[in-house]
C-alpha cells in the first residue's frame, strides 16, 4: 500500500532529507521547549545512579497531581535515530498518558550515539528502571506494575530493555509499549527501501544512525541483542507487548516480524498496523484522527496490561525498593 492516509495528506510535503553527522549536529544543539502541564499533572526531575562508572541519569517524572497511593509507571524512552532527541520532545504524551491513567510517567535522559555507542542507552534505561524501584516510596510507584515502552529508536532501546530486564532477572516490566520500534541494524543492509517514499526516517538516514551507534560492527555477525533487540532469536518469557506501526514506515517489515517472533514464542503481542501511515505521523499531525485514534489503542493496551498485572509479583529478589524492609 504506497497511499499516505487522508488524514496524513499535507505528509507529501514533507521535505525528504536524511540525517548525517553536521544535520544530526544541529539536531541536538536544538533545546526542545518543555510543555506546561496545567494543574491537574505535576513534573520533576529525578536524578538516579546510572550504570557502575558513568555519570548518574536523570528522569523527568510526570505524575497526577496530590498523587498519595501508589500507582503504575510508564518508563518512556525519547526516539531520535539513536543520534538526537530528548525527554521534552515527548512531553505532551508523557503529560497525556499520566492524565489518562492517573500513573507515573519518567522519560529517561540517555547517552546519545556517536559519543556513547552501544550498550550506552540500553544501560541507561536499564539504570533509569532501577532508579524507579529505588525510589518507589517517594514516587509512590507500585513497584510490580512498571511498563516500559518508547518511540521509534526510544521503542527499540525499550525492546532491548525488555531483553537485558529478563536477563538480569532482578526488575521485571509487566508490558513494553513499541511505537514503530527501531529493531534490527540489519535492515541498513536492505537496498530496496532507499526507492521507498518514506517521511522523517529514511534508509540512508537509519544507516547512518545505526552505525554510529555500533560503529563497524553494524550488520554484522555479533551485534548483542541489547543493542538492536532483533538480533534475539529466543523471545520466550519477555512481557506482552503492543507493537503499532505504519505502512509507510521505514521499520515495517521488521516491527511485523517481531510482533510475529514475539507472538511464536509464546508472548502476547497485539501489532496495529496503520495504512498510509509513515514514520513519526503522530508526532508531526496530532490532532488528526488517525494519529487519536493510534494513540487511543496504546492507551487502551496500556490500560488493559496494567490492571491485569495488578497483585502479580513481578520484582526479583536483588534489588531492593524504599517500600521493602530488611
Amino acid at each position: 500500500m504506497n497511499d499516505i492516509h487522508p488524514d496524513l495528506a499535507r505528509g507529501r510535503f514533507i521535505p525528504k532529507m536524511s540525517y548525517g553527522p553536521l544535520s544530526s549536529r544541529i539536531m541536538r544543539s536544538l533545546k526542545a521547549r518543555p510543555v506546561v502541564p496545567g494543574p491537574d499533572i505535576t513534573v520533576q526531575e529525578v536524578v538516579v545512579p546510572g550504570p557502575e562508572g558513568v555519570p548518574d541519569v536523570s528522569l523527568r517524572v510526570f505524575q497526577p497531581a496530590g498523587l498519595k497511593t501508589t500507582a503504575p509507571a510508564l518508563l518512556w524512552v525519547h526516539g531520535g535515530g539513536l543520534i538526537f532527541g530528548a525527554p521534552q520532545n515527548d512531553d505532551r504524551t508523557s503529560i497525556a498518558f499520566a492524565r489518562e491513567l492517573g500513573i507515573t510517567v519518567a522519560a529517561v535522559r540517555y547517552r546519545l550515539a556517536s559519543h556513547s555507542p552501544a550498550p550506552a542507552a540500553v544501560e541507561d534505561a536499564y539504570a533509569a528502571l532501577r532508579g524507579l524501584v529505588a525510589q518507589a516510596r517517594h514516587l509512590h510507584i507500585d513497584i510490580d506494575r512498571i511498563a516500559i515502552g518508547g518511540a521509534s529508536a526510544g521503542g527499540g532501546i525499550a525492546a532491548a530493555l525488555a531483553l537485558l530486564a529478563h536477563d538480569r532477572a532482578e526488575i521485571r516490566p509487566v508490558f513494553q509499549l513499541l511505537v514503530y520500534p527501531m529493531l534490527d541494524d540489519r535492515t541498513t543492509t536492505r537496498t530496496d527501501l532507499d526507492a521507498l517514499d518514506v517521511r522523517l526516517w529514511t534508509a540512508k538516514s537509519n544507516r547512518y544512525g545505526w552505525s554510529s551507534y555500533l560503529g563497524d560492527s553494524v550488520a554484522g555477525p555479533d551485534v548483542s541483542p541489547y543493542a538492536a533487540a532483533a538480533r534475539r532469536e529466543d523471545l520466550t518469557g519477555l512481557p506482552p507487548a503492543w507493537i503499532g506501526v505504519g505502512t509507510l514506515d521505514l521499520f515495517h517489515d521488521e516491527d511485523v516480524e517481531y510482533a510475529r517472533r514475539l507472538d511464536d514464542s509464546g508472548v502476547p503481542c497485539e501489532l496495529h498496523v496503520v495504512p498510509g501511515a509513515f514514520h513519526g505521523f503522530d508526532a508531526v499531525f496530532p490532532d488528526v484522527e488517525v494519529s487519536q485514534d493510534f494513540w487511543r489503542q496504546q492507551v487502551k493496551a496500556l490500560a488493559r496490561e496494567l490492571q491485569q498485572s495488578r497483585g502479580r509479583p513481578r520484582l526479583g529478589g536483588r534489588v531492593r525498593a524504599e517500600t521493602e524492609t530488611p
